[in-house]
């Protein structure tokens, strides 16, 4: 019997040798093995998609050159933040609107990336008239900012409104049928070190290009049209930096 038991199971081994193997061989000789494992790392990368520039008639795109005045009343131009990775957001200090979650959704940033010297932060006022160096302070002051390279900043409100629609593409005007009296969108900029507006892909392979930040973090998406996106912002500085 123990005879009988020792032939059935090498035969069972020769077939499983003569049917397996050479197909086993066959795939490492084709590289289907290490296809596989190709496959697998594009998926990684798939998950950590990388940034792209902004492109607008064939050239890539770079924050407006500007000059205008800090909470501080020091003078700030765009070479300031040359070497750093910043946000870039158009807001007021009265807006009963989105612009409180926008600093909240900044702040948070902010504190999430605390220790980076090289990253800043740019908020430009649409209501200059208001929005005084001092109101400014203020402001900066009761909403926490410690960022050292996070300026609050004030200036001509023709310079400022061609900034933001026509260099950046990003609305803002006054609107007296609007709370607070002034329009915008509410979306940030990330600028890198060479001062180029970089953002990831969607799903279909389009640039976002802008990062919505007037949507609260940590929210149903059924409550909103769009999904927030800070967090994701927040990734995405951090593979700039």
């Amino acid at each position: 019997m123990k005879n009988k038991s020792y032939i059935g199971i090498s035969l069972i081994i020769l077939i499983f040798g003569i049917i397996f193997i050479p197909k086993i061989i066959d795939r490492i000789s084709k590289g289907s093995v290490v296809e596989a494992d190709r496959l697998n790392i594009n998926k990684k990368k798939a998950e950590t998609p990388e940034l792209v520039y902004i492109t607008q008639y064939g050239e890539r795109k770079k924050v407006p050159d500007f000059k205008f005045v800090n909470q501080d009343g020091d003078t700030i131009t765009n070479k300031d933040y040359l070497g750093k990775v910043y946000v870039v957001e158009f807001f007021f200090t009265t807006c009963p609107s989105i612009c409180p979650i926008m600093s909240e959704n900044l702040v948070d940033i902010q504190n999430k990336l605390k220790g980076k010297e090289n990253f800043g932060i740019v908020s430009i006022t649409i209501d200059p008239d208001h929005d005084t160096p001092q109101v400014l302070k203020e402001y900066a002051e009761e909403h926490k900012v410690t960022n050292p390279n996070w300026n609050f900043l004030t200036g001509d409100r023709t310079v400022i409104y061609d900034m933001a629609n026509r260099g950046f593409g990003i609305f803002a005007d006054e609107d007296e049928t609007v709370p607070g009296g002034f329009a915008h969108s509410g979306l940030f900029a990330l600028i890198d070190q060479e001062g180029y507006v970089r953002s990831r892909e969607d799903k279909f392979g389009n640039p976002i290009i802008y990062y919505r930040g007037s949507i609260k973090q940590n929210i149903s998406i059924t409550e909103e049209e769009e999904a927030p996106q800070i967090d994701v912002l927040i990734e995405d500085i951090k593979k700039l930096l």
